[in-house]
């Protein structure tokens, strides 16, 4: 059973940082591409950042330029998440999803399979 479980959500205050991971099971990380979502309450699910497969490629989201990095450890089955400078636009539903199909990743919630159950990120002071 392929299963995707974030953990590292909090309340931080602005311009403070967090740490998501992304830990995998039931199948092989590294032949999957990653990707973080996001959903605020009342708006649409917008992509943050992918990782392809076997972490040679990533594409961020404006918003995430300089701020947020993503990476990948597939010894330990999980991908992470550097949340920097937070702000609070920031807040939000953090979701990671795996996709099999493309050989570049891309930030479209569409194309991914399989999802995790999300993580409260909440930037408030």
């Amino acid at each position: 059973q392929l299963q995707l479980v974030e953990s590292g959500g909090d309340l931080v205050q602005p311009g403070g940082s967090l740490r998501l991971s992304c830990t995998v099971s039931g199948f092989t990380l590294d032949n999957y591409g990653i990707g973080w979502f996001r959903q605020a309450p009342g708006k649409e699910r917008e992509g943050v950042v992918c990782i392809n497969r076997r972490g040679r490629t990533t594409d961020y989201a404006e918003f995430a330029k300089g701020r947020f990095t993503i990476s990948r450890d597939d010894a330990k089955n999980t991908v992470y998440l550097q949340m920097n400078s937070l702000e609070p636009e920031d807040t939000a539903v953090y979701y990671c999803a795996a996709e099999s199909r493309s050989y570049y990743c891309n930030r479209l919630a569409k194309d991914y399979d399989y999802w995790g159950q999300g993580t409260q990120v909440t930037v408030s002071s």
